[in-house]
């Protein structure tokens, strides 16, 4: 029998969380969701009785509340356990409801996209990888010149998880909507931090994820536009009208409907306050620290995310000399990251060399990052780095 570990306090004031990336803090409006859900509504989404009515009320209002901030029709949203899910779902549905056929994503994609289409390949679908700039930008005009006659999806990410660089999505779409190819986004870093309109943007399938933008983990969703149709990988109960068996989690469905609502309604302002902290960071690391650069810093990103070069500095080295001082930060994304030693297939895809994706550091800011977290890091950061690149042999 295992002994059980203890768990560590948290230390608020001393701890430093830039890892926003990976998941976000539950926000106090949708864990009360959540707890009061759980507490009075238990009933089964699906059952007949007035238990059950109950529980459809709220999972019927919850789907109207996700789909009104897409600008999407309710029946139009599928609830999964999360981003990893979500895009299975979209990519092999689409791709099981053809014999064969050819897909298009790029080398800079999530692993959930990246190993579905490896799969894919390996039962005979083509898959074409489309290189990205030096930026980490995906050019629309090679997803254009990809598309073949048997091509039966485009999948390209709204905004890169590890650099934080918003991909043109509305180009992409123009060329795949030309061609007549559905398009599929993994929208997971992008919703509730930049506009995610599907109304505006020619976009067919996108795919959400609850804890990025501060409601609880396991849960997420797929947007299908009408008229699509997708294999059901998931067989059983036929909840979400069949395509997406199993029992809804409908306390964090709920959460998640509070949490999507109000971080679109606070977007703005919170872009812009973001941008400021992640500027200011940035400015303070260029100036106290000698070589580093900042990997995608010359294209459009999302407002939280700086994924830093430090020449010389091994990056995991980095992360753990942080992590004793209690500055969360990244390597790499948490979900690549797990039990894998390789480096940033992100940053090698834009022309990094192995050392410098190796040397490599991503800060994510998020709704409770503060000025004074920003200095923290600063005043740690610079003798962090210069004790790390003395461990390196010259």
């Amino acid at each position: 029998m295992h002994e059980a570990r203890e768990v560590p306090e948290v230390n608020e004031v001393n701890e430093v969380y830039m890892d926003y990336n990976a998941t976000t803090p539950v926000r106090a409006e949708a864990a009360e969701v959540y707890a009061r859900v759980q507490r009075e509504c238990f009933g089964n989404p699906s059952s007949a009785h007035f238990a059950g009515r109950r529980a459809r009320s709220i999972l019927d209002e919850s789907r109207e509340r996700i789909a009104a901030t897409l600008g999407a029709q309710p029946g139009e949203l599928y609830f999964t356990s999360g981003g990893t899910e979500g895009d299975n779902l979209a990519i092999v549905g689409v791709a099981e409801s053809h014999a064969r056929g050819h897909i298009v994503t790029s080398s800079i994609e999530h692993p959930a996209v990246l190993e579905t289409c490896r799969r894919l390949a390996a039962r005979g679908f083509g898959i074409t990888y489309l290189p990205v700039d030096a930026e980490g930008q995906v050019d629309p005009v090679s997803v254009r010149d990809a598309i073949r006659d048997d091509t039966v999806l485009v999948t390209i990410m709204w905004v890169n998880n590890e650099t934080g660089v918003i991909q043109p999505i509305e180009a992409i779409g123009q060329y795949t909507r030309e061609r007549g190819t559905l398009f599929h986004s993994d929208a997971v870093q992008a919703f509730g931090r930049v506009l995610v309109d599907v109304q505006a943007t020619p976009v067919d399938l996108i795919t959400i994820s609850g804890h990025k933008f501060c409601a609880p983990k396991g849960v997420g969703a797929v947007y299908v536009r009408r008229g699509i149709t997708l294999a059901t990988p998931v067989r059983g109960g036929g909840q979400e009208r069949g395509l997406r068996s199993g029992t809804e989690n409908l306390a964090g469905i709920a959460a998640m409907a509070e949490a999507g609502a109000l971080a679109c309604a606070e977007r703005g302002a919170e872009s812009q306050r973001l941008d400021e902290l992640r500027n200011r960071l940035e400015a303070g690391i260029l100036d106290q620290v000698p070589e580093v650069s900042i990997n995608g810093g010359g294209a459009s990103r999302m407002a939280n995310t700086s994924n830093v070069c430090f020449t010389g500095a091994d990056g995991e080295e980095l992360l753990v000399s942080l992590d004793e001082r209690r500055i969360a930060v990244s390597s790499a994304s948490a979900c690549a990251a797990a039990g894998n030693d390789k480096p940033s297939h992100v940053l090698m895809a834009m022309g990094r060399s192995r050392r410098e994706a190796e040397d490599s550091m991503r800060f994510s800011l998020g709704r409770l990052s503060t000025g004074p977290d920003v200095d923290r890091c600063l005043e740690v950061l610079p003798q962090a780095v210069e004790r790390v690149r003395s461990l390196r042999p010259r």
